[in-house]
């Protein structure tokens, strides 16, 4: 009986172990795919590179999610993956932006890309020491994933700057602005209300299929599209609550 017992025992230890390591594992294919999207971005070849920061964005939402959902969240994964997010949507859109174009803007090519990554870094940074301290409803600036996807939405439309100069413009602009969002502190839905685990009606899985309809149908479409929302929400967001929130009243009373 002790026997049984113990050999229960290693089998749960391994159980556990196994879920501690499941999350990483996903961080690691996200830093993986963020490595090979910069070798793709030295070779030219741009839209692959951009699918591979896209690809490795869905691993980084998952990995997240399945530490919430197996309980084994911790300090080293999440450092862990902030570190990889800095490779895979830092360091990998920053220098397939310069490769693609910007370099013929000689100091402004490489300034405007330099000031991306940093943006990012200290995006991940404030995101790691704020955990405890935020509504986990909300992130505090736009999240890098989506700045770095935003990115690599561009490299799939647009894989060649020479035919469309102004694009060069268009890009130098997005990365400025994609780095002062991350640093901002506009509030983004993070989407973690969201429970996986209860029921829902089947009506629900009808928009989710118009959404994967329209990706099927028009991918370079939906995606720089969907970046730029997402990205524009949390600007709107502030505007709306300052335009039509409703002020305190001077004594203190509830309205």
């Amino acid at each position: 009986m002790t026997r049984e017992r113990n050999s229960h025992g290693r089998v749960g230890a391994r159980l556990r172990q196994g879920a501690f390591l499941l999350p990483s594992a996903f961080t690691i294919g996200n830093l993986f795919l963020g490595f090979f999207a910069v070798i793709l971005a030295l070779r030219g070849r741009f839209p692959a590179a951009g699918a591979a920061i896209l690809l490795a964005g869905v691993l980084d939402s998952l990995d997240g999610r399945i530490a919430r959902l197996t309980h084994t969240e911790s300090d080293f994964g999440r450092e862990f993956d902030s570190l990889a997010d800095v490779v895979t949507f830092g360091v990998a859109p920053a220098l397939g932006a310069y490769l693609w174009g910007l370099e013929e803007l000689e100091r402004i090519g490489w300034l405007v890309p330099l000031f991306y990554l940093i943006a990012t870094a200290t995006r991940l940074a404030r995101f790691n020491v704020q955990t405890e301290r935020v509504d986990a409803h909300w992130f505090v600036g736009l999240p890098s994933p989506v700045a770095g996807g935003a990115i690599a939405s561009f490299f799939l439309i647009a894989p060649d700057p020479d035919w469309r100069p102004w694009l060069i413009g268009l890009i130098t602009g997005g990365l400025v602005g994609l780095g002062v969002l991350m640093v901002s502190t506009f509030r983004y839905w993070s989407g973690k209300s969201v429970d996986l685990r209860r029921p829902r009606s089947y009506r629900s899985a009808l928009p989710i299929a118009a959404l994967l309809l329209l990706f099927a149908l028009e991918p370079a479409a939906i995606l720089p599209a969907a970046t730029v929302g997402y990205a524009l929400s949390g600007p709107a967001h502030w505007l709306w609550g300052r335009l039509f929130s409703r002020p305190a009243r001077a004594d203190g009373a509830a309205p």
